[in-house]
């Protein structure tokens, strides 16, 4: 079990910044589409806004049920009204500041000491809460910020490139990047988590974030500009992209929740994400499976460049489209050589070991151990 450190104490509270600016910063774009009369895209930034924040507090409070299971109803029923007004992340967010600021800054923790010890037991309460935040921002992050990107970058293409300015290119490329560094955070969580994990250091850190960034960005792009020429087509792409990786999860026999109708609607979560990159959900070896999905992603981002260029030439010239292709077929080489240079330099290839953990120290925090082993246990790095 790594340390929950000075820096991840930081960290966590500049994410705590991040998330609340981000709210208002979506309120602020579904204001500015009003005034301008584009109400379509202000509703749908709202809904995407809506249906993100739904999902995150229902899987948060599934959670807490789960982790508090055995105490009085009273603080259930707080924790309930909590989530019902949307406002559940921030008391994950409040335990998180508590135990990391006990882990980081109080305890000295032993490394050879048992982890029921209680300065390693603290250390492990802080690094599953934010394992847990990450968990959720992962969630949020593909079913808010990339359709809400996705619409973005609909809109700039519609217009003529060369009369937007620099505001927009920044906040779409920072979109990319946030994204990316979502999937990064939840890797470094995930190791820390998990036992038997080495630490993620900076250069895997880099090539990580480069390998997710850069595939990340050829594939929206490539989506983008399906959905310029057909709208329908790119709706038909992206369900039966869905689709293929819903039936993927069923075909895993994923155990990630407790309850049959939240492991459902993991796996639908878990599905939208597929769509957009690759989320190895179980603790089995990925190679065959990452191959296959970059490889179907590859012909299909092909497929679109292919038929952008002999459908209609006409639109070709009005948004820059050979400026456009290069960015992508240079996204994807680039994301798959970083791809296959994590894999093969940094992936790690041990696999986590269940174990079980004494109830001695609390009886209470005991419980929230064996459910956060049985959440985590059975994942490895993508």
């Amino acid at each position: 079990m790594m340390k929950f450190t000075k820096q991840n104490f930081i960290f966590l509270v500049g994410g705590i910044i991040i998330y609340v600016v981000d709210i208002g910063v979506d309120f602020w774009e579904a204001s500015k589409y009003f005034c301008q009369g584009q109400y379509s895209w202000s509703i749908l930034i709202l809904c995407f806004r809506g249906l993100s924040s739904l999902i995150t507090q229902i899987f948060s409070y599934e959670w807490f049920k789960d982790d508090w299971e055995g105490t009085d109803t009273g603080k259930k029923k707080c924790i309930f009204l909590v989530h019902l007004f949307q406002c559940g992340i921030f008391i994950r967010y409040w335990f998180a500041l508590k135990y990391g600021c006990q882990a980081a800054f109080k305890q000295n923790s032993r490394g050879d000491a048992p982890e029921t010890d209680p300065p390693n037991f603290i250390q492990k309460q802080a690094v599953d809460v934010v394992t847990d935040i990450n968990m959720l921002k992962v969630f949020k992050t593909f079913l808010e910020t990339t359709p809400q990107l996705f619409v973005q970058i609909y809109i700039l293409m519609e217009q003529e490139l060369g009369k937007n300015n620099f505001c927009q290119y920044a906040a779409i490329i920072m979109s990319f990047f946030g994204i990316s560094i979502s999937m990064v955070d939840y890797q470094i969580s995930l190791r820390k988590s998990l036992p038997d994990k080495e630490e993620f250091r900076v250069l895997p850190k880099l090539v990580y974030l480069f390998y997710k960034l850069l595939t990340i960005t050829s594939w929206i792009i490539s989506i983008s500009l399906i959905t310029l020429l057909n709208v329908r087509s790119s709706v038909i792409l992206l369900i039966l992209l869905w689709i293929c990786g819903f039936t993927w999860t069923l075909k895993q026999h994923t155990t990630f929740c407790k309850s049959k109708r939240m492991e459902y609607l993991y796996r639908t979560v878990v599905g939208i994400i597929l769509i957009f990159t690759f989320f190895n959900i179980k603790g089995e070896k990925t190679k065959v499976c990452v191959s296959i999905y970059y490889a179907i992603h590859t012909v299909v981002t092909l497929g679109i460049l292919f038929v952008y260029m002999f459908w209609k030439p006409s639109i070709i010239k009005e948004i820059h489209v050979k400026i456009v292709s290069i960015i992508i077929v240079l996204s994807l080489v680039l994301g798959i050589i970083f791809l296959v240079l994590y894999y093969r330099c940094f992936h790690p290839t041990a696999y986590c070991r269940p174990q079980a953990y004494s109830d001695e120290v609390d009886g209470e925090a005991g419980q929230k151990d064996r459910v956060e082993i049985d959440r985590f246990q059975n994942f490895i790095k993508q």
